[in-house]
C-alpha cells in the first residue's frame, strides 16, 4: 500500500494518462478507490469481495475459495526426529493443516507495476488440441492466500478493469459484497477445476528466505506412443529480513515414478535473477515440468548472494506430482 495513506482509505497508483488532474505534475497519482475493511481472522472471503494484495500491492477481485493442505516445513511436529528420505536430504514428517486460498482478477491497471515482481500469465493449461507441447496461458488470475488480503469496498460498478470481469462476476446492489458470480463463472470453475484447482501447498524458511510452493496437474498427452505428463508449478520467494539477497542460481532434482532422476541447474528463474530486499521482499513466477510417468516428485535449492558477495542455499521444499486419474477428458480452456 503506498506510503502517506489515509486510515479509512485504499489507494493505487495510476499512470497520469488515465486520471490526472491537470494542475498535478508529470508522473504518477495517488487516486483513492475504495474504503478499507476489516480483515478476517475467521472464515473466508464471499466471491466478488474487492482487495488490494497485501505483498504485491495490486487490486484484485476474488473469484472463488479454494481449501488447500498446506505442508509447512517450519512448524513440524516436536517429537518428529529429522530422517533422511527418497530425497536425499534431512527432512521431518510435516502434517498437513487446512488453509483457504483464492482464485483471483488482478486489476489490469496494475500489473504493469508488478510485472518485475510477479508473472501476471502464471495460470496456464494444456488446450483440447493435437499440438502435444502447447501450453496457453489466461493472463491475470492469481492464486492467493488469506492472508495476503487486504478488503476493500468501492462504490464503482466495475471496480477492476479484467477481459473476464464483466463475463464472470455482475453488479448487485442489493448483495454484500455486491459483485455476484454469474453462470459462466460456475461453469468454468466447474469445467475446468482439474487444472485450476490448488490442493497442496509447501512452505518453508531457510536464513529468513521463505519458500512457497504450489503444484498443479495440467494433464497428460500422448507422444511418439508414449504418456508425457505435464504439472505446473508457482513458487514465491520472501525474504522475511532486511538485508538484500539477490537470487542467482537454482538447483533442481527431479525423480519420476519410471525410475529416472534428473539434475537441473541454470542460473536465476526465468531468465531473472531477483533482488529481494525490504521494499520489495517478494517474488513469484511459475514453470512447468514433464515425467513420462504418471506421479514423481521435486526437490532442490536456490543459492542466494549477500552484499558482501557470499553465498548460501535456500532449500524448496520437496512435493508431489500426482495426475488426478479419474480425469477422462482434458480441460476445455476458455470457452463456453
Amino acid at each position: 500500500v503506498p506510503p502517506g495513506l489515509g486510515a479509512g482509505s485504499a489507494a493505487a497508483y495510476r499512470p497520469n494518462y488515465l486520471s490526472a488532474p491537470r494542475n498535478r505534475p508529470e508522473g504518477k497519482v495517488l487516486e483513492t478507490v475504495g474504503v478499507f475493511e476489516a480483515p478476517k481472522q475467521h472464515g473466508k472471503y464471499e466471491t466478488g469481495q474487492l482487495f488490494l494484495h497485501s505483498v504485491f500491492g495490486y487490486r484484485g477481485i476474488v473469484l472463488f475459495p479454494w481449501q488447500a493442505r498446506l505442508y509447512d516445513r517450519d512448524v513440524a511436529s516436536p517429537v518428529t526426529e529429522k530422517s533422511e528420505n527418497a530425497a536425499g536430504h534431512g527432512s521431518k514428517e510435516v502434517k498437513g493443516k487446512t488453509h483457504t486460498y483464492y482464485q483471483v482478477l488482478i486489476d489490469a491497471r496494475d500489473c504493469p507495476h508488478i510485472s518485475q515482481r510477479s508473472q501476471t500469465e502464471a495460470v496456464t493449461f494444456l488446450a483440447n488440441h493435437d499440438d502435444s507441447r502447447a501450453l496457453y496461458a489466461i493472463p491475470g488470475l492469481d492464486y492467493v492466500s488469506h492472508e495476503d488480503i487486504l478488503p476493500y469496498s468501492s462504490t464503482d460498478q466495475v471496480p477492476i478493469q479484467h477481459e473476464l470481469f464483466e463475463r464472470f462476476l455482475m453488479y448487485d446492489q442489493t448483495k454484500v459484497p455486491p459483485f455476484v458470480a454469474r453462470d459462466t463463472l460456475c461453469a468454468w470453475q466447474e469445467k475446468n477445476h482439474p487444472w485450476l484447482e490448488l490442493s497442496d501447498v509447501h512452505r518453508e524458511t531457510t536464513e529468513n528466505i521463505r519458500v512457497t510452493v504450489i503444484p498443479f496437474y495440467m494433464g497428460m498427452r500422448e507422444a511418439q506412443n508414449s504418456h508425457v505428463y505435464w504439472w505446473r508449478y508457482c513458487i514465491r520467494l520472501e525474504n522475511l529480513d532486511s538485508e538484500v539477497v539477490q537470487l542467482r542460481e537454482r538447483h533442481w532434482r527431479i525423480f519420476s515414478l519410471s525410475g529416472t532422476l534428473e539434475t537441473v541447474r541454470g542460473r536465476g528463474v526465468v531468465g531473472r535473477e531477483p533482488v529481494l530486499s525490504k521494499e520489495q521482499p517478494a517474488f513469484q513466477y511459475s514453470s512447468h515440468v514433464s515425467l513420462q510417468a504418471s506421479s514423481g516428485h521435486m526437490w532442490g535449492t536456490f543459492r542466494f548472494e549477500r552484499p558482501d558477495g557470499s553465498h548460501f542455499d535456500v532449500r524448496i521444499p520437496p512435493f508431489s506430482l500426482e495426475s488426478n486419474k479419474d480425469e477422462k477428458t482434458p480441460p476445455s480452456g476458455l470457452h463456453w
